[in-house]
């Protein structure tokens, strides 16, 4: 086995049921959770949709609304006043050009209004099985600092991990990096010392944490 394969197969096995930590049922809670989920914790967001989808179920309901009509729903996901007026817009969009529907097209979910390439990627792999990799600040730091990619920004990152990670992997590679990072891979005080992939590793020791600027860019979508 390569490195990169040990790394991947260690992931795995310690890993196995990694999956989303956001809670959705359907395409348009996928959108709409990860929209909400820029600058925000998974924790923080299930708080908020679950009042949010008991009582807004399709795009329609959201797309009547204002943004201002919206932001007391959201006001808990942080920067609510962008988020508001990207989903109302966004569920606009759906009803007008997609008849009320997701679209399962990974191009057409970047036309949509606050959706970029990263949220794309998790609504493309959640909602409708596609293969992708979603490079969220874990997934960037954690797999700079494995060796997985060397770069420093995301999409060079993606572009490297999707060479690294067999194309049937990125979708459950993106989840094992995710709980990596937020389990051991810690920005700050990483666990390296009681980290099974330590050997394994291109960076052990390393807890410096992703600049500011790279921050800014990783939450931009």
């Amino acid at each position: 086995m390569t490195r990169n394969q040990q790394i991947l197969a260690e992931l795995e096995r310690l890993y196995p049921n990694a999956g989303p930590e956001l809670h959705f049922t359907n395409p348009f809670e996928t959108l709409i959770a990860t929209m909400l989920s820029a600058q925000c914790t998974d924790k923080q967001v299930n708080k908020v949709t679950e009042k949010l989808f008991a009582r807004f179920q399709t795009p329609a309901q959201l797309a009547a609304l204002t943004p201002e009509e919206l932001e007391p729903w959201i006001k808990g996901c942080g920067v609510y006043h962008n988020k508001a007026k990207n989903i109302v817009n966004c569920c606009r969009i759906l009803c007008e050009r997609y008849g009320g529907e997701v679209p399962a097209d990974w191009e057409a979910l970047q036309t949509l209004p606050g959706v970029g390439r990263k949220t794309a990627n998790v609504v493309y792999a959640n909602a409708f099985g596609g293969d992708c990799i979603a490079v969220d600040t874990h997934v960037f730091r954690v797999s700079n600092r494995l060796g997985l990619a060397n770069a420093k920004n995301v999409l060079k990152t993606e572009l490297q991990l999707q060479e690294a990670i067999p194309k049937s992997d990125w979708s459950k590679a993106h989840h094992w990096i995710i709980y990596h990072g937020r389990r051991v891979c810690h920005a700050r005080n990483p666990k390296c010392a009681a980290c099974t992939l330590r050997p394994l590793c291109a960076h052990p020791l390393d807890a410096s944490a992703t600049s500011q600027k790279e921050e800014v860019q990783l939450h931009a979508d």
